[in-house]
């Protein structure tokens, strides 16, 4: 190296550690240090070290505000360097720690919880951890700042993740998200808790909440033992079962014992073989409800009339059917005088009304007749016959996925469905919005 290049990297190694030394924020990444991707592994892992070895050292003795460590990508650091650099930065005062260790291979890291232990978890309001142990005891203190809590594969038990909800008085919201070693996840009585979102902790038997305020509940995977004590509170409320089927019949009998007063409903069932039930019961505070499902033969979507009718104050209702291939009687195969009435029943508070994946199935456009006749409140109806993602939002430009040929001749037949049962039946103030494969992407031929 010429003295010249000396100098200039010498110039750039100080400027570069003088501006690390002057944040009170630090995310440290290959992109962050500015390391060469295209360099082997363990060039990049032995910068990486070095640069932080370097930050950290001249920062000795100033405080820090947000610790991110991302470095998920950097598989061959040692974890007692990730050790090191925790105990010299997490110190009083600290609000943010952010962690995603290397991603495991051989072993785990085990996120040292003495860390929270020297009053350093006396100020920390946001702990984000990913991929590591974490085993907290009795003695870890209290985190009375804390008031988030993210967990993504953290390996941690029910038992001690209740050691540690209960030195955490202040927590406002706790996500899990795969960690699978949780049977039973137990809130305690935390007065300022208002969010739970639980997504697929396959191990999970029972989820219980004694938190008298907790506002919102988001739940996807196995369903389980859930009890949320009665809360009066809850008022969004998203159940999203992916492996069990009649998650729409269970939402109809058991919301109301878990949030009789909630606001926003979303449910979504893989498969429903069962009808939903028409029950005494009434969601009398619900705004907007959300269904998902994939249709099978079995069921006739007529029978959601159960929700409408349980729900005088309802506003929104979208509902999301995701078929292959239509499995249902169309209603193209039979006389028009055949469609089932319902009695009289009025909503006077629906105003939308989205039905993605509408096909010709005749219990679908019965369910459809049936909102347009009672419903005097209705601004706007949407069919979209179609339930993928438009080009006009996916990233590569293109719809995602791409319907195959007999997905594009049952759209044809939607349509004809659509002009010959429903449009006719749209009041002159009712928006019809009528949705069809995008033709930028597919080949649409017209039915003769």
């Amino acid at each position: 190296m010429t003295l010249r290049d000396a100098a200039r990297a010498a110039c750039a190694s100080h400027t570069f550690r003088h501006s690390w030394i002057c944040r009170p924020n630090l995310t440290f990444s290959p992109e962050t240090l500015g390391l060469n991707r295209n360099t082997s592994t363990n060039v990049i892992t032995r910068d990486l070290i070095s640069k932080i070895d370097q930050i950290l050292q001249s920062r000795s003795g100033m405080g820090v505000k947000t610790l991110n460590f991302d470095l998920l990508c950097c598989d061959n650091i040692d974890f007692s360097y990730l050790d090191s650099w925790l105990h010299i930065a997490v110190t009083p005062g600290i609000e943010e720690l952010i962690l995603s260790p290397p991603l495991p291979t051989i072993s785990v890291y085990n996120f040292p919880c003495s860390l929270l232990s020297n009053g350093s978890g006396n100020s920390i309001q946001y702990l984000d951890l990913c991929h590591c142990i974490l085993r907290p005891t009795d003695g870890l203190g209290c985190l009375r700042s804390l008031t988030r809590l993210r967990m993504f594969c953290v390996r941690i038990t029910g038992d001690e993740l209740w050691c540690l909800l209960s030195n955490c008085s202040a927590l406002l919201s706790l996500e899990l998200r795969y960690c699978k070693e949780i049977i039973s996840l137990k809130i305690p009585s935390l007065q300022r808790f208002r969010l739970l979102d639980v997504v697929l902790c396959d191990s999970l038997q029972v989820v219980e909440s004694n938190a008298p305020n907790l506002s919102s509940f988001y739940y996807s995977g196995i369903l389980c033992q859930i009890s949320l004590g009665g809360s009066l509170q809850v008022k969004t409320l998203c159940m999203r079962c992916l492996y069990q089927a009649n998650i729409v019949r269970y939402a109809r009998h058991s919301i109301l014992s878990l949030a009789p007063n909630v606001e926003t409903l979303t449910i979504a069932s893989p498969s429903e073989t069962v009808n939903t039930p028409m029950l005494s019961g009434k969601f009398l505070h619900l705004k907007h409800l959300e269904i998902s499902l994939v249709g099978t033969a079995a069921y006739d979507y007529l029978s959601l009339v159960s929700f409408l009718e349980a729900s005088p104050h309802l506003e929104k209702f979208e509902l999301s059917i995701r078929q292959h291939h239509m499995e249902h009687d169309s209603i193209l195969g039979g006389p028009s005088h055949d469609l089932r009435q319902i009695l009289e029943q009025r909503y006077d508070k629906l105003k939308n009304v989205k039905i993605s994946g509408f096909c010709s199935s005749k219990s679908l456009v019965e369910l459809t007749c049936h909102i347009l006749e009672n419903t005097t409140s209705l601004d706007c109806l949407t069919l979209d016959t179609t339930w993928y993602l438009r080009c006009s939002v996916t990233k590569s430009g293109k719809c995602y996925p791409l319907m195959d040929r007999d997905s594009l001749v049952e759209a044809q037949k939607t349509l004809l469905a659509i002009r010959r049962y429903v449009v006719g039946k749209v009041p002159s103030m009712v928006k019809l919005n009528i949705l069809e494969p995008c033709s930028r992407c597919h080949t649409i031929e017209p039915l003769v």
